[in-house]
């Protein structure tokens, strides 16, 4: 896990330090593992000719299910992309305030 680390600079204020290389890192990973998602259709080309209303109910219902997970997953990669180009934009930040020093 990234580690963040909050120490005072003095006078009441405090200086926040992120290990960028590791929170890279934690954002790869989480992109990774989200690569791994998946909800196999278990009744895909089994039910034929199968005209049951419980069936259709079901087949219905599991698209719904698909949908959502494919839109959690956009959001999700969303999350991580803006996390990485926030946290990027502060290491920018932070090398500008060590230039300055």
């Amino acid at each position: 896990m990234a580690e963040i680390s909050l120490m005072s600079t003095g006078g009441g204020s405090y200086e926040i330090e992120i290990d960028y290389p590791v929170v890279e890192k934690e954002l790869d990973n989480a992109k990774q593992f989200l690569r791994s998602v998946k909800l196999p259709n278990v009744y895909e080309g089994i039910n034929g000719q199968n005209k049951l209303q419980f069936v259709s109910d079901w087949l219905k219902r599991e698209n719904e299910i698909y949908t959502l997970l494919e839109q959690y997953i956009e959001i999700v990669e969303q999350n991580i992309e803006d996390t990485k180009i926030s946290a990027e934009l502060l290491k920018k930040q932070d090398e500008e305030l060590a230039k300055r020093k």
